[in-house]
Order: structure tokens, then C-alpha cells, then sequence
């Protein structure tokens, strides 16, 4: 029997299980599909304190974002980096110009000064420093800083839940949490794995429920009931060929009202997002939300020729589960803020059921991620579950002694001489980012083989030892575990471009060993894949 069994393994129970793990206690973890394979994966990949929030006068919640951020970047120096904003103020806007650079100011003050200063931007300076914005239609603009993951959301979630398995923490995806039943002092939950059909019972004397926008249906299961429940919010975004070669995000107000950003990542761009109501978590981009995106990013570029659906290269779509109080049905419109859709808060709130010794996660963000595993522990401490090592650090990068050895080695290999010249960024860099401590037996690897340094599919930038420690050590399944989330090599490549890229199949071979060919045609079976 566990001390801990958390359902999901999206960002919330990632750190949650990662925490308790380090902690000392006995936590087992289960996801019904891959870790991060719903809302934690369609982020915009950005760290941010919330400027949004400050019209809504939720300064306490800034504060709070601000500082969660803050200990992001400190905490993962080489994942999470500051990175400017340059917001464009329209003609017309409902704010003027000065009030939200007073904004800007303040929002600089209440991040504690971590991050450089805002500044006020004429409509000069727009044309001279990003040409490619419609100055014409600005009133000015101002820049400030937030921060960024260089590689995708979903591969930082599943660092989390590779610390959780060096802890001891036993991890699952692909196992469906079918009920839960509270008897003998314990939770017996019932489950299956949905790739062979087989069923078993995890007990367990603490249930964490961390299933995201699937949290009430969880809680259905388990008969409980609570005082929270979600309404969601659908945002997409596109990926496009790159579009400015500088290292900001452009901001911009939506027709409708509210930010929209066009963010770097690396060879393409990502621009969005909506915030559509919707019913159910379970969502899909639309021919209206792209017309979306790419009306308002055509309106506001000087582009050769206007973007089109037939250069999008990937599409991200998610649900935001929002925590709500009363019904919180979507339909019903029932909950705090339900008179001003836009205005509902983003934060996260934790329920506790001390009687039955259950705990619930309604809502969240990727950077305020810290703040919930520390709550889950402390949660978990009060319900009778004693945690060993209660001072035990389970986040961030290595010591800077453990670089400095990487680097040491990295340095007499002359790895970064192994870099293609297309690259943006040194080996050396990407593999630290990427792997920390681990990265050490990437370069064992080389050393064994130096045909190991090989990228293996053109265009990814992903070494051939790197894909035969993701086969050991990333617990990959599916094709797309690896292509979306372990990396983010299917949302800078096109499917019809991945298809035909050199390397694919011995990187399936690599991964599934005889099952290569089955895993690779299952991928672009799926509903989406590209047709042969």
C-alpha cells in the first residue's frame, strides 16, 4: 500500500508527486494517457506574473505570480529565462498609453525589481527596432520582461516526474483510474491499462486528484463532493514559419480585446491565443479560431504576403480549467466572475478532505507550479502522512559544481565542435538544458561512440544517444510521447516533413525496438496524421 496515489500527471500532479517523493513518502502516480499529454502540453511556454490580472485589480494574485516567477528562473537558470515583451498600443485602445506603462512600472515594483526595468516605446522606435510591426496603427508602446521555457512545457512537466522516479515515486501513463472506493482505512482504486486491457487495484491512504480539466469527473467517480469545480476556457495557438529573427515576444491587443502574443520558438513562432468558452475539456482548433489568430496577426505584421492556414505547421489547443464556486457549470454560467467571461481568475485552489482524506487541485499554472507541490506536502503532512525529510529540495538544476564537471568534460570532448553549423545554440547548452545531471551520460555515450553526436533527424536537433536515453530512461510508449512531448520535434516539423525526414525510422527502431514499424504507422494513422 502507497502513502500517496495521485491521478494525473499533468503539471499539478507532477509536482505533487515529485515533492512527496523527495520527501520521504511512498507515492505512486497514474496517468490514463501520456504525462502531459493534455492541457499541461498547449501552453504558450511562457512563465508570467500575470500583467493581465492587474486590470482586474487582482494585485495579491500578481504578487504571488510575480514571485513564483521569479523563483522559476532562479531555480532553473539555464530552462527558464527572462525575456522582453514589446506590447504595441493601438490608436483608440481603451487604455491610454501612459496609464498602462504606469502599469508596466508597477508591475516591475510588485515582481520585487527581479527583472530589468520597463520602458516606453515611441512609434520610431518600433519601426527601427521590429520593422516587421505596423507602426502606423500604434499610438506607441511600452516593453517589459517575463519569462520563457526554451524547451516545451510538456518536456519541463516531465522533469518533474523524472525527479518523482529517482525518489522512488512508482509512475505510470497509460493507466486509467476507473473508480475509487474509501474502505479499510484506505482509498482502492481501480485501474486499467488502456494499452493491454489488464486491470489492478492501487491502495493507497492518501488520494491526490490532479486530473486537470477532468478533476469533477474524477471526483464523480469517488463520490465526492466539493466545494470548487471548473469552467473552461479554450485557447489555441498556431505555429508558424519564424517571423522576426529577434528574441521578444511581440504583444499586441486582440480585436477582441485582450493580449495576444507572437512568441519565438527557435525555427518558427507561435502566435495566439483565443479564450473561448466551452463546455467540456475535451476541445479542437476550429476554422473560426484560426481565422482568429491569423486575421488578427495579419492585421498587425508587414508581411510579403498575409499568413494562411497552408502555412501553419502545428497547432496547440487546450482548455484552461478555471476554479469556480456554487455549480460551476459553463452552461449554467453559475460562478465568480461569470458576468465577465475574460475576467475569470486563473488561480489554483486546493481542497482537503480531512474525513476521508482526500485532496483535490482545481485550476493552476505551469509557473506557479512550485507553490503547489509545497501546498500538496503540507496538505498531505496534515492528513497523518509523515514525511521524513520535510526540508528535502525536489526542484531546480544541479549544483553549479555538477555543471561546471559537465562542462569540464564537454570541454576536452571539444563537443560543441560537434554542433551543426545551422545550430543556434551550442551543443554544450542544449543537452544541460535538456538533461542536467543526466547530460553526463550523454557524453559517456559519445565518448563510446562518436557517431552518437550524430542528429538523427534533420532539422530537430536531436542527438542519436539522446533518443536512446529517452528509449531508457523517458518511459515512451507511443511515437508521439517522444515527437510531442519529450521534445517538441512535431511542433517545429511539418507531419508531411517528419514523414519523409532520414532518421525517423531508425529513431523508432531506437525507441520501440520490433514494434518500430507498428508505433511509426500508428502515428500517422491517428485522427490528423498525414496521409501516406
Amino acid at each position: 500500500m502507497f502513502d500517496v496515489l495521485v491521478l494525473g500527471g499533468g503539471i499539478n500532479g507532477a509536482v505533487s508527486a515529485a515533492c512527496l517523493a523527495a520527501r520521504g513518502a511512498k507515492v505512486a502516480l497514474v496517468d490514463r494517457g501520456d504525462f502531459a499529454s493534455f492541457t499541461s502540453q498547449q501552453s504558450s511556454n511562457l512563465a508570467w506574473g500575470g500583467i493581465k490580472y492587474m486590470e482586474s485589480y487582482e494585485l495579491g494574485l500578481v504578487r504571488k505570480l510575480c514571485l513564483s516567477r521569479n523563483h522559476l528562473i532562479r531555480s532553473y537558470p539555464s530552462t527558464v529565462q527572462e525575456i522582453r515583451f514589446f506590447a504595441v498600443h493601438p490608436k483608440g485602445f481603451r487604455h491610454g498609453l501612459w496609464k498602462l506603462l504606469l502599469g508596466a512600472w508597477l508591475y516591475w515594483v510588485i515582481g520585487s525589481f527581479f527583472t530589468r526595468r520597463p520602458r516606453v516605446l515611441s512609434t520610431r522606435t518600433i519601426e527601427e527596432e521590429e520593422p516587421i510591426i505596423r507602426a502606423d496603427l500604434a499610438a506607441g508602446g511600452f516593453e517589459y520582461s517575463d519569462a520563457y521555457l526554451h524547451d516545451n512545457d510538456a518536456r519541463f512537466v516531465w522533469n518533474f516526474i523524472r525527479g518523482a522516479l529517482n525518489y522512488g515515486c512508482v509512475a505510470v501513463n497509460y493507466v486509467e483510474a476507473l473508480s475509487a472506493d474509501k474502505k479499510d482505512d484506505a482509498w482502492h482504486v481501480r485501474a486499467k491499462d488502456v494499452t493491454t486491457g489488464d486491470e489492478l487495484v492501487v491502495r493507497a491512504r492518501v488520494l491526490v486528484n490532479a486530473c486537470g480539466p477532468f478533476v469533477d469527473a474524477m471526483n464523480e467517480k469517488s463520490a465526492r463532493t466539493t466545494t470548487h469545480k471548473h469552467v473552461f476556457s479554450k485557447g489555441i495557438h498556431l505555429i508558424v514559419p519564424r517571423l522576426t529573427a529577434s528574441h521578444r515576444v511581440l504583444t499586441f491587443f486582440a480585436d477582441d480585446g485582450r493580449p495576444f502574443f507572437v512568441v519565438p520558438m527557435g525555427t518558427r513562432t507561435c502566435i495566439g491565443t483565443t479564450d473561448t468558452r466551452v463546455d467540456e475539456p475535451t476541445t479542437h482548433v476550429t476554422s473560426e479560431d484560426r481565422r482568429f489568430v491569423l486575421d488578427n496577426i495579419n492585421k498587425r505584421l508587414r508581411l510579403d504576403k498575409p499568413l494562411t492556414e497552408a502555412d501553419v505547421v502545428a497547432e496547440r489547443c487546450g482548455v484552461r480549467p478555471l476554479a469556480v464556486t456554487g455549480s460551476g457549470s459553463s452552461k449554467s454560467g453559475s460562478g465568480k466572475g461569470a458576468s465577465d467571461w475574460t475576467q475569470l481568475s486563473r488561480k489554483h485552489v486546493v481542497e482537503i478532505d480531512g474525513a476521508t482524506q482526500h485532496v483535490s487541485i482545481f485550476g493552476g499554472k505551469l509557473t506557479d507550479c512550485l507553490n503547489v507541490g509545497e501546498e500538496i506536502a503540507a496538505a498531505v503532512a496534515g492528513l497523518g502522512v509523515a514525511l521524513t525529510y520535510p526540508e528535502a529540495r525536489w526542484f531546480g538544476e544541479p549544483p553549479a559544481e555538477t555543471h561546471e564537471e559537465f562542462l569540464h568534460q564537454a570541454r576536452l570532448m571539444d563537443l560543441d565542435a560537434m554542433t551543426s553549423p545551422r545550430s543556434s545554440e551550442k551543443l554544450t547548452s542544449r543537452l544541460w538544458r535538456r538533461y542536467g545531471a543526466e547530460a553526463l551520460g550523454l557524453l559517456e555515450d559519445i565518448r563510446a561512440d562518436r557517431t552518437n553526436a550524430e542528429i538523427l533527424i534533420e532539422g530537430a536537433e536531436y542527438l542519436r544517444c539522446e533518443i536512446q536515453q529517452a528509449a531508457r530512461r523517458e518511459m515512451i510508449v507511443k511515437l508521439e510521447d517522444f515527437l510531442r512531448r519529450r521534445s517538441k520535434i512535431s511542433l517545429v516539423m511539418t507531419e508531411a516533413a517528419l514523414r519523409k525526414a532520414p532518421g525517423l525510422r531508425e529513431a523508432c527502431r531506437l525507441l520501440f525496438g520490433d514494434d518500430a514499424d507498428a508505433r511509426h504507422d500508428e502515428y500517422f494513422a491517428r485522427p490528423g496524421g498525414a496521409a501516406e
